[in-house]
C-alpha cells in the first residue's frame, strides 16, 4: 500500500496491481484487508497519468468483483468518487460502476453466495 503514495508512475501503478492481484487471486483474504484499500483508491482517484488511473480502476473493480458485501462497499466507493471534481476520477467511478452493477457480475456474486451458503 506504500507504493501507492510514491509520485513514480509505474511504482505507484505496481501499487495498485498489487491490490488487484490480490483482490482476484488470494482466496483466504478477509474483507478487512480489502476495505483497507477503498480510502486510497479513492485518495488517488483524481491522478490523470494513463497507467494510474487503469491500475485504479482495477484494483476497484477487482475488490468489487470478490463477495456481496466488498461489491456494495465498492459501488459504495466509487459513487463518493463520482463526486470528485475530476474527469479522471469520474472516469474511475462510472466504468466501476457499470461493471459492479452488471447483471453478470451480480449473477455471479449470488452464485457464490448460494455455494458459500449451503
Amino acid at each position: 500500500m506504500n507504493w501507492s503514495k510514491r509520485r513514480e508512475e509505474f511504482v505507484k501503478r505496481a501499487g495498485f496491481v498489487l491490490m488487484a492481484t490480490l483482490a482476484a487471486h488470494d482466496k483466504e483474504a478477509e474483507d478487512k484487508e480489502f476495505l483497507k484499500f477503498l480510502p486510497v483508491i479513492k485518495r488517488e482517484a483524481r491522478d490523470e497519468r494513463i497507467f494510474i488511473k487503469k491500475a485504479v480502476n482495477w484494483a476497484l473493480r477487482q475488490i468489487g468483483k470478490r463477495n456481496r458485501n466488498l461489491n456494495q462497499m465498492a459501488i459504495k466507493t466509487a459513487k463518493e468518487i463520482q463526486g470528485i471534481d475530476s474527469r479522471t476520477a469520474r472516469w474511475i467511478a462510472s466504468d466501476a460502476i457499470r461493471e459492479l452493477t452488471s447483471e453478470a457480475v451480480q449473477k455471479r456474486l449470488r452464485i457464490r453466495w448460494e455455494i458459500f451458503a449451503e
